[in-house]
């Protein structure tokens, strides 16, 4: 720094950082936004960087252990972790074009991410969605889905098909239930829903009436459940899939009750 900057000019700048606040321009921050922060640093409270993540637009934030600001220095393996697992999603988001036409849309959610950001704190919790992440992704890649987005607590993905969307939503409720057996000390459970139609491709993004009731009838899913319209049904029959009726159900912002099915994916024993 000595060698690259006057002593008048690094004064100058000392006085002018405080002055400057830009806060009200977050909102317009465009770009995929991760926000690193160590929780003992401290120059900075975590309340700082919370703020920071609230204020940019599906900025996503990431606490770390540890009193240093640099990322480089410290635990380096969890702060590379982050960043890796970050530019990971957003090559997925940025080279997976919406698909357009008859599609069948996939969504997860984690059961009670805020509580259990409440009772593990922030690591475990994001060591949680983490493996909710892996999970649902090597789900993905093995069965041929396209990741749309991520949504916080869960992520959408489409398929070309009902049948593979299904293989994947069944591999995924494995895998979760093989990691409760594996590592019981973190609480991933996961709901699913599907639904199949015609949705409106814009801006790498699926958007209509398909989508909305795909999220819908996962919100109605208990955990470790996956349910279906009589839609998927229908495109998968033949497949194999073991499937229960469970009646008409209302669905909050549907006018007409909804023919759901559970899909049985626990292997008989």
């Amino acid at each position: 720094m000595r060698e690259s900057v006057t002593q008048r000019a690094m004064q100058a700048w000392a006085e002018a950082v405080p002055r400057f606040d830009v806060t009200d321009l977050l909102p317009q921050v465009r770009s995929p936004t991760l926000v690193l922060h160590r929780r003992q640093f401290p120059l900075l409270h975590v309340e700082v960087a919370r703020g920071l993540a609230s204020r940019i637009p599906d900025a996503r934030l990431v606490l770390l252990e540890g009193e240093s600001g640099a990322p480089y220095l410290g635990d380096v393996e969890a702060a590379l972790a982050a960043i890796h697992e970050f530019l990971g999603e957003e090559e997925t988001a940025t080279t997976a074009a919406a698909p357009t036409g008859l599609v069948t849309i996939l969504f997860t959610d984690m059961e009670g991410s805020t509580t259990l950001t409440q009772r593990l704190g922030d690591a475990k919790a994001q060591e949680v969605l983490r493996a909710h992440n892996t999970i649902v992704r090597e789900a993905l890649k093995a069965c041929g889905g396209s990741e749309i987005k991520h949504t916080g607590d869960g992520i959408m993905a489409s398929f070309p098909s009902a049948s593979r969307a299904l293989e994947c939503a069944i591999a995924v409720q494995r895998a979760v239930a093989a990691q409760a057996q594996e590592h019981p000390e973190m609480p991933l459970r996961v709901r699913i829903g599907l639904n199949a139609g015609e949705p409106v491709a814009e801006d790498q993004d699926l958007f209509g009436t398909a989508v909305q009731l795909a999220a819908r009838i996962c919100a109605r899913a208990e955990p470790g459940q996956i349910l279906v319209p009589i839609v998927v049904r229908e495109l998968a029959a033949g497949k194999g899939f073991l499937l229960a009726d469970l009646g008409e159900i209302a669905l909050r912002g549907f006018e007409d009750p909804v023919r759901l099915y559970e899909v049985r994916w626990r292997e008989e024993g």
